[in-house]
């Protein structure tokens, strides 16, 4: 299992979480910053040849988005934090009606 840290404190509004996960996970400088490339980016976690991501995990692997300051991230954008959640479920929803295994977890602190 392979941890990143996302800055809750980091995240007002959308641009600002796009911004902080292109940091954080490496998106190539075409990403879109909305949540449908965020989902196309997450779900080629497991093909570090697809470019999408510099964080990769190996086939079957987890990566656990570890959100700190998680409280000022749904405080400031209660809707984008949903929105984010939703994201993260649909990521591994798509992957296993597709025959592969979830990738993603999401585990988030004060």
């Amino acid at each position: 299992m392979k941890t990143v840290t996302l800055d809750g404190a980091a995240v007002q509004d959308e641009p600002s979480f796009h911004a902080e996960c292109q940091r954080v996970f490496g998106f190539p400088s075409f990403y879109g910053g909305n949540m449908s490339a965020w989902v196309d980016c997450m779900g080629y976690l497991d093909e570090p040849d697809a470019g999408m991501s510099a964080v990769s995990v190996q086939p079957g692997e987890i990566l656990v988005v570890e959100v700190k300051s998680a409280s000022a991230f749904k405080s400031a954008a209660p809707s984008l934090w949903l929105a984010f959640l939703e994201c993260v479920a649909f990521v591994n929803w798509r992957r296993v009606e597709g025959g592969a295994m979830p990738i993603l977890a999401v585990s988030a602190y004060a």
